[in-house]
């Protein structure tokens, strides 16, 4: 059986039950806030019961996923109460389009046995990228407060050091920005992921340190999950600190909109890992995950 989700009361109530179940939640938690929130990206929810669900499944409307190619659009996002369970509803074509190259997400590692599975099912190549999952202090302390090991921590200050102001300038990313982005991030440099890039800064709140030549030095956006991604410096400006302003900034701002503050890191990504710890980015228990669909 599948439930589509429809009207913001419908919703709310996801958004309600999902918080019950933080950290794990986390990637669809973000997504349906952003979908009570406006919806630019065009989702909808799925779930196989309601309103007691075991699984949960946000994807795009299928009008949007008209290219077969594009797993950048084709995203879905997943959280299930039941993990042992969830196959038959995740095999169905209504809820997953098969067919196309796709790529899963959800803050759930144990969801890997049951996509290896249904590979196997639907004769798909499956690539898992697994990562750390950091959340900001404040937003557990508003989203999920009885989370242990928060009060144990001494994180950073919390703030990033000041930059050279006559040289750099705090700005937002415009469209024109979106191929330089793109070039240097991991999952893209292609020209379906510059056109999702685009997309989201369109859409979302991004933050961007300007140099001397009045373009982006250090950068970081908001993709449809309400997750800080993307985010980069150029190699002449690395280790000035400009990364810790600018996520700092981009926190800020998303906080000012209400969305839960998070990211993740690579797990050979020292750098980033300390910088997360200084502006009190917490690991969590639970990993970011992202599993790249390809039919054969």
């Amino acid at each position: 059986m599948t439930v589509l989700l429809q009207g913001a009361q419908m919703l709310q109530m996801l958004e309600k039950s999902l918080r019950k179940c933080l950290p794990e939640s986390l990637k669809v938690y973000g997504t349906v806030y952003h979908m009570v929130h406006g919806n630019p990206f065009n989702l909808k929810a799925l779930v196989d019961k309601w309103p007691d669900f075991n699984t949960v499944v946000v994807r795009p409307q299928e009008q949007e996923m008209a290219d077969d190619l594009d797993y950048y659009t084709n995203t879905y996002q997943i959280y299930s109460k039941d993990p042992e369970s969830c196959q038959e509803f995740l095999d169905s074509s209504e809820v997953i389009n098969w067919k196309q190259h796709l790529q899963i997400q959800s803050s759930q590692s144990h969801l890997n046995k049951m996509i290896q599975n249904l590979a196997r099912v639907q004769s798909f190549q499956v690539k898992h990228s697994e990562n750390i999952l950091y959340v900001t202090l404040e937003t557990i302390k508003k989203l999920f407060p009885s989370m242990p090991d928060t009060e144990n921590l001494s994180p950073g200050s919390g703030k990033p050091k000041a930059i050279n102001q006559d040289m750099f300038k705090l700005s937002s990313l415009d469209i024109t920005h979106a191929a330089l982005v793109n070039k240097f991030w991991l999952f893209g440099g292609n020209e379906r992921s510059q056109r999702y890039i685009e997309r989201c800064i369109k859409n979302f709140p991004s933050s961007c340190v300007l140099g001397p030549e009045g373009t982006p030095a250090s950068w970081t956006l908001m993709d449809q999950t309400g997750e800080m991604r993307m985010g980069g410096t150029l190699p002449e400006y690395r280790t000035q600190g400009l990364v810790s302003f600018v996520v700092y900034s981009q926190e800020q701002n998303m906080k000012k909109h209400g969305f839960p503050v998070y990211s993740h890191t690579d797990k050979s990504n020292i750098a980033m890992q300390k910088m997360s710890y200084s502006l009190q980015h917490l690991p969590m228990p639970c990993a970011w995950n992202q599993w790249k669909c390809v039919p054969m």
